[in-house]
């Protein structure tokens, strides 16, 4: 059995909302789109599996794009169990684009909590618009409680503006996610009194699935070589229209599905999980592996460096080189003592590139592709 699969522009979060209630209820399935994004190359299908409520797109920051298909049981399950994680559930202010899984997240808790989301303007987010909105945020006794989601790059905005940090200690938790937080902006969200909940997850997983490192109950966490893997009833039905990703990228073992999700980690005897960066984001340089994440979270403990992305750039000495992209002035001799002190000298980075702005995506993470092209323009990709 199929259902209609209906594409909607993401630019109408009302309209985006509208259409996610009758999918989990039972209607045509919804697939939001970015207007005037790039198209993935092959166009969406008309019908898909009667289990298929929710279709994201995503490219990544850094990989090639596919389209990941979503059950209306597995969101409601990511939902539940976000709920049960937060204290119970509540009413949200949206300041993240609606075709992608965090915002879509948003959307699927408001609808299960019966609560109707306050909208940021869509397009650069704004500090003073963030305060207007949470102004806005009106509590009822049936959902006490006040939530957002925010990227790393949206909450450094949040603490550059004394109004809009006095609006974000008013949520009971502004979750955090989409890429690593540095661990000093987490601790300056701290200090002001904002709760901050760190989240880690996919669209593969429905969205965040691990707060503050510890799993959601329903969740099962491995690793296989190093690998973390993911089980639990949030767990994409696979991605549309390509199996053989699909089968790449999940697996059956142990009477449980589990998710690949590419990502190096470490788990603790208390179950808690460390992600440590993307497996295939490892150079080698004058024969020595160099995971960029570890450059980059150090390069991030630097003063002003929230939002420092690290990249690699060709050398016809090394092979491959760290590269600092940022939008504050750095001295390089500093940041190469820093990061060399702890992750060794091939580590340290070769140049530190100042930029007015980094490339971003609509998500509000770092356009890594773009970030690379910048630095290394004949050895970056190109798809």
């Amino acid at each position: 059995m199929s259902r209609p699969l209906v594409a909607l522009g993401a630019s109408d979060p009302v309209a985006v909302l509208r259409g996610l209630e009758a999918a989990l209820a039972g209607g045509p399935a919804l697939l939001p789109v970015a207007e005037g994004a790039p198209s993935l190359p092959t166009p969406a299908p008309s019908q898909v599996a009667q289990r298929v409520a929710l279709v994201v797109e995503t490219s990544g920051s850094t990989g090639t794009g596919k389209r990941v298909a979503l059950s209306a049981d597995a969101l409601l399950a990511g939902a539940a169990s976000a709920d049960a994680a937060l204290g119970g559930p509540g009413r949200w202010v949206l300041a993240l684009p609606t075709h992608y899984i965090a915002g879509l997240n948003v959307l699927t808790r408001s609808v299960t909590a019966g609560t109707t989301p306050v909208v940021l303007p869509q397009g650069h987010f704004d500090a003073r618009s963030f305060a207007d909105a949470v102004d806005r945020l009106d509590v009822g006794p049936d959902a006490p409680r006040r939530y957002t989601s925010l990227v790393p790059v949206q909450l450094a905005r949040v603490l550059e503006d004394a109004r809009a940090t006095a609006a974000a200690t008013r949520f009971d938790a502004v979750l955090v996610g989409g890429q690593a937080t540095p661990a000093p902006l987490r601790q300056r969200a701290l200090d002001a009194g904002i709760r901050v909940v760190t989240t880690y997850g996919a669209s593969e997983t429905s969205g965040g699935c691990v707060y503050d490192g510890t799993p959601f109950g329903t969740v099962r966490t491995e690793l296989v070589d190093g690998a973390l893997e993911l089980a639990g009833p949030m767990l994409a039905e696979g991605y549309l229209d390509d199996p053989e990703r699909t089968a790449r990228t999940f697996t059956d073992r142990d009477g449980h599905r589990w998710y690949r999700t590419g990502d190096a980690a470490a788990i603790g005897e208390d179950g808690r999980v460390r992600v440590l960066g993307r497996l295939d984001d490892v150079i080698v340089s004058g024969g020595e592996k160099v995971p960029l994440g570890a450059v980059e979270r150090r390069v991030r403990e630097l003063p002003g460096q929230d939002t420092a992305v690290v990249t690699r750039r060709t050398s016809g000495e090394w092979g491959e080189v760290p590269v600092v992209v940022t939008e504050q002035p750095l001295d390089l001799d500093t940041v190469r003592a820093h990061v060399g002190d702890a992750l060794g000298r091939a580590a340290r980075p070769a140049d530190v590139v100042v930029v007015d702005a980094l490339p971003m995506l609509a998500s509000g993470k770092p356009d890594r592709r773009a970030v690379r092209a910048l630095v290394d323009p004949t050895g970056a990709p190109t798809t």
